[in-house]
């Protein structure tokens, strides 16, 4: 590993600090260098605060450093007004000399122009340091703007015996198949990603909350099918806890390319990320469209019979762990 990639690791490592608060911006990381030492880190504020550059800019103690250091980024810093300046700009204004970037940024805003302004300043510019890894990092950014739809992660559990609930049960909530350490792994999950997905036979026959009332960290706002109006607003799902989003008849038209219909919906509300939990309706129709990103599978050691039969994937495992008695496997579609 070269200098270079050495700094941007570290970047792309102090950027993770914003995952599920910087939504709907990127989660940068910024490292500033002079004479082989880190003088300053930054990651991104929360949404509507300072960038990572900025941030990391304000905690050099000596500014009279950054005229002869280096600043790493795993993005492009941008050039253009948002909620705050540019952070090309505020670069320039420093005078720092060189600029080492992971990967572009393909937001129409910037595109190269961020990179193109520090040029004509005088910087020096390197991009495409652990570009790969980068844009790993920015896969919700980089789904977002490229395909025109929020970043899709398919969730279940299922019993040992193939199912994601049994055929009857007696109460109007969830029927638990893994341990309490898998739920509150879901909740982190949850604080993670801006939205969570659920259908309509989710709602009327487990009553969710979709918070991440088990972990620390901001509620996603919460989607949900009612096609037929027929979900009682004193359902848990349309309690004042989180925003909500509500798709019916008036919003798509439920009898073909009904995933694709919910994600330009979805992109349209600015939804960057989103959990998909239920049901299994609701879950195979993403998986037979081919609009999804990740699947988190779990298995439990219940068995049930009889039931809901688990959705089918046939995609790439590239993850699996135990967790007490439970397994995990994750998914990935290329």
């Amino acid at each position: 590993m070269n200098t270079h990639e050495y700094y941007i690791k570290r970047c792309i490592e102090i950027a993770k600090n914003g995952l599920g608060s910087t939504r709907p911006n990127p989660m940068v990381g910024s490292v500033i260098v002079c004479n082989n030492k880190i003088i300053g880190e930054g990651f991104t504020s929360a949404y509507g605060g300072n960038h990572a550059e900025v941030n990391a800019i304000n905690s050099v103690k000596d500014k009279t450093l950054l005229k002869e250091a280096t600043i790493y980024v795993t993005l492009e810093p941008c050039s253009h007004y948002g909620k705050t300046p540019p952070c090309s700009d505020l670069i320039i204004k420093h005078q720092i000399p060189n600029v080492v970037i992971g990967c572009l940024d393909d937001n129409v805003l910037v595109a190269g122009k961020g990179i193109e302004k520090l040029k004509i300043a005088g910087c020096n510019v390197t991009v495409g340091v652990l570009e790969n890894e980068c844009k790993a990092h920015h896969k919700r950014f980089f789904t977002f703007h490229n395909k025109k739809r929020p970043y899709i992660i398919l969730k279940w559990a299922e019993s040992a015996d193939g199912y994601i609930a049994p055929k009857t049960k007696e109460e109007q909530k969830p029927v638990w198949i893994t341990n309490t350490f898998s739920r509150q792994l879901v909740h982190k999950w949850r604080s993670e990603e801006q939205a969570i997905f659920v259908g309509t036979n989710t709602v009327l026959q487990d009553n969710p909350s979709l918070t991440t009332r088990n972990w620390t960290g901001q509620h996603p706002i919460r989607v949900v099918i009612d096609a037929e109006n027929k979900l009682s607003k004193d359902l848990s799902v349309f309690n004042t806890e989180a925003k909500n989003i509500t798709i019916t008849k008036k919003d798509i038209d439920f009898s073909s390319n009904v995933a694709q219909q919910i994600c330009e919906l979805l992109y349209k509300e600015n939804i960057t990320s989103i959990i998909i939990e239920g049901g299994a309706k609701t879950l195979q129709t993403f998986i037979d469209e081919n609009f999804w990103d990740e699947a988190r599978v779990f298995t439990g050691n219940t068995i049930f019979k009889s039931g809901t039969k688990a959705p089918q994937l046939s995609e790439r495992l590239t993850f699996e762990n135990t967790i007490i008695n439970d397994t995990l496997k994750i998914y990935t579609n290329d």
